[in-house]
């Protein structure tokens, strides 16, 4: 209500009730006076606190708002310092993935012909020539794999592995079969138990291949090949950029039918990597491996090695050697006694304890512009008492694959291979000294779903003319070798054939 409306008012009723009294005018000015003087100062005592309610609520919102970002922070911190919360299980499901190549292979005559990327002598010790228009097999790889996810954040994954290979062209070809269950293993990672360098580490165990092998794909060999049955643990980091590996692998040389008498080798891997560069180091001890024998009781060797040691130094790049976008690779193998087969390590018990070997591995794969692409590889070998003392095994493979694009389903593709090898094997397995060169030149029409001047993007199916030559001297090295073979001999062979190759 208004100030005067109120005085007004207190007038009217002080006058109707009083009519018998006789106030001064004074009196009654001075009581409305100080009423209105008490009204004013309520007015104001109500304003103040309206004032103090408002400043109030702002300063809880400014609070509010300060907690929310505090919590906020708080969360952050927390997500990036500790293990992710268990999430709900994932039963997760079965994954499906394969390898295969097919092809038919025939020389100039439409005959049976010789192939593969070991055709050559220096095969039999790793070395590869290219493998475009010089393969003759089918070759099947089926890999069947379950993961899950646990309530507690840890997660397994059990995979296996069926192959075969052979070279009969038959639809049906079981009694010629090589089926095999190649790998057959568990792992768990993620484990909540886990701490500072096994924070995300991954524990296995069974029959494997490693996981970091590499190799030159269109060589079709490995730069190192670890595998076997037994336990490891990868992915121990030490730091941002260092992890270390660590395997145990058991191998058995000898006969399939003679399994009592045969030695195992097993195999104690350190593998290190900083960055771009690895470094793996691995121990091998073989008992009685010069008291092997075969299925009719003989002794296999009884010169062969018990113990071995190979290491690698490699260089796994994210770019063309540093010169332009691509990758490459590049590792220097050696081996000692068991570990002279530094390819495969310790596959071989024929090796003395005295067989040295070195191995040089280089490849790399780059796009040259106007639909061109290019893949250089250098594979090279040096290995000396090897199986009889004096003997030595060397060669050395120079590869170029090229490849054109054409339309975005048709690709040329274009190879080249040289290989010079000295073999001195010192008569161990009827085997003569042979030195001298190879070379084999393909041309390959390539049909392609997509992707056209990927190198490892398939499936491919290709066409394929191939020319090879050698030394004649080379045909003289084994009699059960392919060079020399029935109508396989120096002078010049043309091979033709269709290939397919996928995987996924």
């Amino acid at each position: 209500m208004k100030k005067s409306t109120l005085a007004v008012t207190l007038s009217a009723l002080l006058l109707s009730t009083s009519v018998w009294a006789d106030p001064s005018m004074s009196s009654i000015e001075a009581r409305l006076a100080a009423m209105e003087q008490r009204l004013q100062a309520a007015e104001q005592r109500a304003s103040a606190a309206e004032t103090r309610a408002e400043n109030a609520e702002k300063q809880a919102q400014q609070l509010a708002a300060v907690q929310q970002q505090n919590q906020a922070a708080a969360a952050q911190v927390a997500k990036n310092s500790a293990k992710p919360e268990p999430t709900p299980a994932d039963n997760g499901g079965f994954e499906f993935h394969g390898y295969a190549r097919s092809g038919l292979l025939m020389n100039s005559s439409a005959a049976r012909t010789q192939g593969g990327p070991t055709v050559t002598p220096a095969g039999e010790t790793g070395g590869h020539v290219g493998r475009l228009g010089n393969e003759p097999d089918t070759y099947v790889e089926l890999n069947l794999e379950h993961k899950q996810t646990l309530d507690n954040g840890a997660t397994t994954r059990f995979k296996a592995m069926l192959a075969d290979g052979q070279r009969t062209y038959n639809d049906w070809t079981a009694a010629s079969s090589d089926l095999n269950l190649r790998q057959a293993f568990v792992e768990l990672g993620q484990l909540p138990t886990f701490s500072g360098a096994f924070d995300n580490a991954t524990v296995w165990a069974g029959k494997r291949f490693d996981r970091d092998n590499f190799d030159i794909h269109w060589i079709d060999s490995d730069v190192v090949f670890l595998a076997g049955t037994g336990a490891g643990i990868y992915d121990m980091k030490w730091g941002e950029q260092a992890r270390s590996n660590l395997s145990l692998y058991g191998r058995t040389f000898g006969d399939i039918e003679n399994n009592e008498n045969t030695a195992q080798n097993y195999i104690l891997s350190l593998n290190n990597f900083v960055g771009p560069v690895q470094l793996m180091v691995s121990g091998m001890r073989a008992k009685d491996n010069d008291d092997r024998r075969d299925i009719d009781g003989l002794r296999v060797k009884s010169d062969a090695a018990e113990t071995g040691v190979h290491a690698l130094l490699g260089l796994h790049n994210d770019s063309f050697y540093g010169l332009t976008e691509g990758t490459a690779k590049t590792a220097l193998l050696y081996g000692h006694g068991l570990g002279a087969e530094v390819k495969s390590i310790g596959s071989d018990g024929a090796l003395l304890p005295e067989a040295n070997t070195w191995r040089l591995a280089s490849y790399g794969i780059t796009p040259l512009g106007g639909g061109w692409h290019i893949a250089p590889a250098l594979l090279a070998q040096r290995s000396d008492d090897r199986y009889v003392k004096g003997d030595s095994y060397d060669w050395a493979t120079v590869n170029l694959r090229l490849i054109q694009e054409i339309t975005q389903n048709f690709e040329m593709q274009y190879e080249g291979s040289y290989q010079y090898m000295d073999l001195r094997p010192a008569g161990y397995n009827n085997r003569n000294a042979v030195s001298g060169s190879f070379t084999k030149l393909t041309v390959a029409p390539t049909l392609k779903a997509g992707d056209v001047g990927d190198f490892l993007k398939r499936p491919e199916i290709r066409l394929f003319a191939t020319w090879m030559d050698w030394d004649h001297r080379l045909d003289n090295y084994a009699s059960d070798d392919a060079f020399g073979s029935k109508g396989f001999d120096a002078g010049g062979e043309w091979n033709f054939g269709v290939q397919m190759e996928t995987w996924f």
